[in-house]
Parts: structure tokens; C-alpha cells; sequence
């Protein structure tokens, strides 16, 4: 199957030569989200918003494809502060249903544009 890119005017521009998600063997694979407003292009200061914002983000990219976060099968969580955990686990438990998604969080030095939190993941196309 070839890989196939997935755009969308509803979400920041991408920052880098990059997609914003590829469609490739029956899975999707969505770039890290930042927390940035795709109407205003701010971010806000607080990694929780921030995250709210990534997996909006994420949302529109997976709807995008004709899915939902019920697809999701792992994700990637990218965090500069590990003392936003507990903030940011609260907004991604509340978005992604049970069985929630395999995931890994790793805390970081830096992400672009000053970004607190950045999120990717994987969702099967079945």
C-alpha cells in the first residue's frame, strides 16, 4: 500500500518538511501536535491547555482520515516538565475512551516554539 499524506487547513501549519499524518498499511501515523489555537496560532502558557490543544489538534487530523480517537493505538507524549504529568494526564484521560491507547511520556529539554507539551500517536484503520 503506498503511504498517503493527510492535511488540513483546521490545524497549524506544519513547522518543518514534514506531514501532518501519513496513511500507509492500514495505519495512521500522525507527527507530533503541538498546543497551538489553528485560528489564533498562539499557545498558551499552561502545558494542560497546551495539551487540550494538541489533542484537538490530533482530533481533526484523525477525523480528517474518518476516525476517532477509539482508533488510537499508541501514543507519544512529550512533556518539558515532568510537574505537568498529572495536569496533562487528566486532559488525556478525559479524550482518548477505554481501553486507552499504549503510550510512552518522556520529559525533554526543548520543543519548538517553546511548546510545554507535544503529542503523536498511531491509529489502526480497521
Amino acid at each position: 500500500m503506498p503511504k498517503i499524506a493527510i492535511h488540513s487547513d483546521h490545524i497549524p501549519k506544519a513547522i518543518g518538511p514534514y506531514s501532518p499524518a501519513v496513511a500507509s498499511n492500514g495505519f495512521l501515523f500522525i507527527s507530533g501536535q503541538l498546543g497551538i489555537d489553528p485560528v489564533a496560532g498562539v499557545m498558551p502558557d499552561k502545558a494542560a491547555d497546551q495539551a487540550k490543544l494538541a489533542l484537538a489538534n490530533l482530533d481533526t487530523l484523525l477525523k480528517e482520515a474518518g476516525l476517532g480517537p477509539e482508533q488510537v493505538v499508541k501514543t507519544t507524549v512529550l512533556l518539558t516538565d515532568m510537574a505537568d504529568f498529572k495536569a496533562v494526564n487528566e486532559i488525556y484521560g478525559a479524550y482518548f475512551p477505554s481501553p486507552y491507547p499504549a503510550r510512552a511520556c518522556y520529559e525533554v529539554r526543548a520543543l519548538p516554539g517553546g511548546a510545554k507539551v507535544e503529542i503523536e500517536c498511531i491509529a489502526t484503520m480497521e
